[in-house]
């Protein structure tokens, strides 16, 4: 047994680790319910740190803070940095040279406000914004796990957030959308696509247990939805109460019991209402036309049918067989949720095998009668567009029960929905829902609950993602993690006061992006700059720049690296929307896992937002440069400094064609070396290369082309073959020089790097 003594020195350092935790949620402490547990308020602005220096509500927090260290900001950036900076920001794409020409020629005190405006107004806004989102909700296309099946229209779910965030849509609705639009807004489409959020589990889809693939499913949509909307984990209590924050385990599934009733559609109509009573009234008449002739085809396949399914549903254990087999009317919720994973799972195996179970007669019988059927092709309307969407099971919900260790063979008391008792005592509101008929209304509830103006967790999350994304760090570093394990907040009133504004603003995020971007805050330079005193301080009083005296350098993802790269060479396709690019692939994928290319270039050109995102594959630029693992959800994506990232970015197919593409576009615009270097620092950096720069780029180039090439020049011979061939062997050099150059540029860290 331990004594008194061996403990005292782990509870001391228990202690000192939770002092500045205890400290920055205020003297009532966590569990009294102290931030960011309270009802959402806005906190004055400090004015006793009003200053020229800012430019905004923002900087009055910051400035307060600094001054209680005695720190003082750093300098503004120079307009070129600034101008990289916020565009790859707002767009993930480089600023063109015709931009940085209009913005340095813009000597206006509004250019920079201008330069924003036309940033978050740009496509490319929700293109770039939308990675973010899609990190936090583990987006994938496939199922993951040993099939790794593919999700049919999952690509709609990303169109839908990109379109969100162009668009501006306030997110508390972005919020209800996601979780209850088709209780909410059943007709409309976008509302339909957005439900896919509770569709990007990963999931084993041939499982035998039912009972258990449905619990986990239910487990990772509550443990993400608690993540991404509360900031908090959920997960922690589903085995028991949470260890360091006030959730119950009962918390957990009352929480669960929300989306108890839901099940998977992939039906769900992409089209407005119009568009679909047109393709219906088509296909009526299609299908009174070919009715004899779809009738003998399924008379040829329902044998196969039958033993197939009958092979199928032998594989289950007994109580999943007699929820099949019970009829319809007599199945409780439970039983009707577990009968149509069953069928959804024939229906893959009838997809994949059904006309190859076929003996020869009947094979030709049913290739003729195919042939026949296309035969009305003509008055075939084309299938309608579909979203991978939920429904309701009905009015009544299976039960949720308290689960002894999150067993699911181990079930206690039943539970009804209900939200975390720490945040709120009060039972979930009755809503009105369009069809009371065919939903339980819960999720809905859910939404409302969490879009209230006061809430007191969802407005101070998402603006700490999006402050994280624009300054390297959140105010609460641990952007998912808002408990008693999570950061300590950098400047709670500011954060409070971010979440006001958004509110109050009709929950616009794009009001948010523009405080933050124009802020003097973020608009420091990265620099330590000429002030030694203040960096010297700086470096002992906050080490880690949580005060934020200088702007933070980040560095690209490989999404943003890629599109550079693209942007650059004029090969960026950017083309919005619809059905996932799929680049070429190194040599040496798995290909068990590969896919296969798109045909035309342009198409394996798109945007990286667009590429194919493979739960058991990730496009090996994204996977180098720490793109998350896709089952999980991501807050924050880590930046490691890794061998692979440098041996990629110098041996890889992918970067040895954009230097030759871009080396052949500087050939052909550049009169000379010097403007050549000029051009290249210009779009690959943003700025111009200073004189000792220019001097090491122009005799890079001279002394490259000769080393390719040594002999070009010494020519005894005048004929007119020896001639010609020695000017083409110097052309040749000198290309093979300028795409060395290119490709040590894609190389070098400022490429990779915004300051």
């Amino acid at each position: 047994m331990l004594t008194m003594n061996r403990w005292l020195p782990v509870a001391l350092w228990a202690a000192f680790v939770a002092l500045p935790v205890l400290h920055a949620y205020g003297d009532d402490g966590y569990r009294a319910g102290g931030w960011p547990f309270l009802p959402l308020a806005r906190p004055a602005v400090p004015t006793a740190a009003v200053d020229d220096w800012a430019a905004n509500p923002i900087d009055h927090f910051v400035l307060e803070y600094l001054s209680e260290r005695g720190l003082r900001p750093n300098a503004t950036a120079d307009k070129l940095a600034l101008l990289r900076r916020v565009t790859f920001d707002l767009t993930g794409l480089p600023p063109t040279v015709a931009e940085q020409d209009a913005f340095l020629a813009d000597g206006t005190p509004n250019a920079y406000e201008t330069v924003v405006d036309r940033l978050l107004a740009s496509s490319r806004f929700g293109e770039r914004w939308a990675q973010h989102w899609l990190d936090v909700v583990r987006y994938a296309e496939t199922d993951g796990f040993k099939s790794d099946r593919l999700k049919p229209n999952a690509w709609r779910y990303r169109d839908y957030v990109i379109r969100a965030f162009n668009e501006d849509l306030p997110y508390d609705r972005f919020v209800r959308q996601q979780l209850a639009g088709d209780e909410l807004e059943p007709g409309n489409p976008d509302a339909l696509i957005s439900t896919g959020y509770l569709r990007l589990c990963a999931d084993e889809d041939n499982a035998a247990n039912l009972h258990q693939r449905r619990q986990e499913l239910l487990d990772d949509i509550t443990d993400t939805t608690g993540l991404t909307f509360l900031g908090l984990t959920l997960g922690c209590a589903q085995c028991h109460d949470h260890k360091y924050d006030e959730i119950l385990q009962t918390d957990y599934f009352r929480f669960q019991a929300f989306f108890a009733a839901i099940t998977e559609r992939d039906d769900a109509p992409a089209a407005d209402s119009n568009g679909m009573a047109d393709y219906h009234s088509q296909r009526e008449a299609w299908e009174l036309a070919t009715a004899d002739i779809r009738r003998q085809i399924e008379e040829l396949l329902q044998p196969e049918r039958d033993a197939i399914a009958k092979t199928s549903l032998e594989k289950y254990e007994a109580s999943i067989q007699q929820c099949f087999l019970t009829p319809d009317a007599d199945r409780t919720p439970e039983q009707r949720r577990i009968a149509e994973m069953v069928a959804r799972r024939m229906e893959f195996q009838f997809e994949d095998t059904l006309p190859n179970k076929l003996d020869q007669e009947n094979r030709a019988r049913y290739d003729d009668l195919q042939k026949q059927l296309s035969e009305f092709d003509a008055q075939r309307p084309p299938a309608p567009p579909h979203a991978m969407a939920v429904a309701e099971l009905g009015a009544l919900a299976p039960v949720t029960h308290l689960l002894d260790g999150g067993n699911v063979d181990r079930p206690l008391q039943p539970l009804e929905p209900g939200f975390p008792e720490f945040l709120t005592s009060a039972p979930p509101e009755k809503l009105d829902c369009v069809d009371q008929a065919h939903t339980t209304g819960r999720r809905a509830q859910l939404a409302s609950w969490l879009t209230q103006p006061d809430h007191p967790l969802t407005a101070r999350v998402i603006v700490n993602r999006l402050w994280q994304d624009h300054f390297g760090e959140g105010i609460v570093a641990t952007p998912n993690d808002f408990g008693f394990q999570g950061g300590a907040p950098s400047n709670p009133e500011l954060l409070d006061w971010l979440a006001a504004e958004l509110v109050a603003h009709g929950w616009s995020l794009k009001h948010i992006h523009r405080l933050m971007v124009t802020s003097a805050t973020y608009c420091q330079s990265s620099f330590l700059g000429d002030d030694d005193a203040n960096v010297q301080l700086a470096s002992t009083a906050d080490p880690a720049n949580r005060r934020l005296w200088r702007a933070r350098r980040q560095r690209l993802s490989g999404e943003s690296i890629r599109d550079a790269m693209l942007a650059i060479t004029g090969d960026l396709n950017l083309r919005m929307y619809g059905e996932s690019a799929r680049p070429e692939l190194p040599d040496g994928v798995s290909a068990r896992y590969a896919w296969k290319p798109d045909v035309q270039a342009a198409d394996r050109n798109r945007r990286s937002v667009y590429v194919f995102a493979k739960r058991n594959l990730r496009f090996p630029i994204f996977e180098a440069f720490d793109q998350p693992d896709l089952n999980q959800s991501c807050a924050r994506r880590p930046t490691t400094v890794t061998a692979p990232q440098s041996l990629l970015m110098l041996n890889s197919k992918f970067t040895r064609e954009m230097a030759v593409k871009w080396a052949e576009r500087l050939i052909a615009n550049a009169t000379d070396d010097d403007a050549l270097v000029t051009q290249a620092y210009r779009e690959a950096y943003g700025r111009r290369p200073t004189p000792d720069e220019l001097e090491r780029g122009r005799s890079f180039l001279t002394e490259q082309a000769l080393f390719l090439e040594p002999d070009a020049q010494q020519v005894e011979s005048q004929d007119g073959a020896t001639v010609a061939a020695n000017q083409t062997a110097i052309q040749n050099a000198r290309q093979a020089a300028v795409m060395d150059f290119c490709h040590a540029v894609f190389n070098s860290n400022e490429f990779i790097s915004i300051d």
